[in-house]
């Protein structure tokens, strides 16, 4: 049997998102089936409703921020219980049987993660649909626990933004005596500058924008480097451990790998695609320093960043919106119109039943 569903999909990539009924795969014995409170809309959902990637199957439902309550759990299930208020993020299956799989770091699996939605179930070959709906069918293992102490639509970010942002922070060792700095302050920048101020890092943001400072210090920015200006960029010269680019469009790194210190690493989460110009390999040799790229984390390493939030009290700058508002939502995303993430109310779904 399957699970109908209620939600919001795009059927084409110039069609608006329209109340869409659909069937969700029957729970399996080792399933979660989560009714869907609140849900996040991060930018790769508007880039793939409109096939901006060129690899959109429609009819989608859009959504990998997603925070509800446990309604049901599978036979084989035992970290989860009805009533459980629970995540889920970019994922809901992998091979689980790779060595990144076995390692904890299921977004790298070798045969590609499964994704929350414009993707196939492995098992049954059907499409994954995202979390703009009322409910979700969930392998537990790719399910995590939201502290009940987090504002939960504040909560629903971190399972892209706020994750994408904090694996690196770990992976390269962040704490009081690092020097960090974020380039660019929208979902990813914002929430890269609070985690990386509670691991007790100095933090620094990299702007454009003089406009953004009073924010920045506010979200807990140390200082503000003006990268238009010379004498800015030249007093950070070998200064920062690591650097955080959540700019999501091609833009000129070469300005920032001078202000890495030895061994120094700029790390791009932001954005996908070729780096224009080339970059210019001097400073790099000449300072051991490097430019890598990292995507999400993997399950233990989301439920690490929610315990640290719980402990921290730390979520996402949000605005609430209805899923009516979703279209609109995604016009003022692309004009840089919301501070920080717009994050559904999935009870507004019951206007439209």
């Amino acid at each position: 049997m399957s699970i109908k569903s209620f939600g919001y999909a795009a059927h084409s990539p110039t069609d608006k998102l329209v109340p869409f009924h659909f069937e969700r795969r029957d729970a399996r014995d080792n399933d979660v089936v989560i009714e869907i409170q609140y849900c996040g809309v991060c930018h790769s959902d508007l880039h793939q409703a409109r096939n901006d990637w060129q690899n959109s199957r429609y009819p989608m439902v859009p959504g990998h921020e997603i925070i509800g309550r446990v309604i049901s759990v599978g036979s084989q299930v035992s970290g989860f219980k009805i009533g459980d208020q629970v995540g889920v993020g970019c994922m809901v299956d992998s091979c689980q049987h790779c060595h990144p799989c076995q390692e904890g770091h299921e977004q790298y699996c070798d045969a590609f993660p499964t994704l929350t939605y414009n993707d196939v179930d492995r098992h049954d070959q059907l499409p994954t649909q995202g979390g703009y709906s009322n409910q979700i069918v969930v392998s537990h293992k790719f399910v995590v626990k939201v502290p009940e102490t987090l504002h939960l639509a504040g909560a629903a970010p971190l399972l892209c933004a706020g994750i994408t942002t904090w694996s690196p922070l770990r992976h390269w060792q962040v704490g009081p005596n690092s020097k960090v700095a974020v380039i660019g302050l929208g979902g990813l920048g914002h929430m890269a500058i609070k985690l990386a101020k509670a691991l007790g890092a100095e933090v620094s943001l990299f702007t454009r924008s003089a406009n953004k400072e009073e924010d920045a210090k506010r979200l807990g920015a140390d200082h503000i480097i003006l990268s238009t200006k010379e004498e800015d960029m030249a007093k950070v010269k070998n200064h920062f451990d690591l650097i955080i680019d959540t700019v999501p469009y091609a833009h000129d790194l070469n300005p920032y790998v001078p202000t890495l210190t030895i061994n120094g690493t700029l790390v791009l989460v932001g954005y996908l695609g070729d780096l224009e110009p080339m970059v210019n390999s001097v400073p790099l040799i000449m300072g051991r320093k490097s430019i890598a790229g990292s995507l999400i984390g993997g399950i233990k390493e989301t439920q690490e960043l929610l315990d640290f939030c719980g402990q921290h009290n730390i979520t996402s700058d949000v605005e609430v919106i209805r899923i009516q508002d979703i279209n609109e939502a995604y016009e003022r995303m692309l004009k840089s119109d919301v501070k920080y993430r717009f994050v559904i109310d999935l009870a507004s779904l019951s206007n439209d039943k």
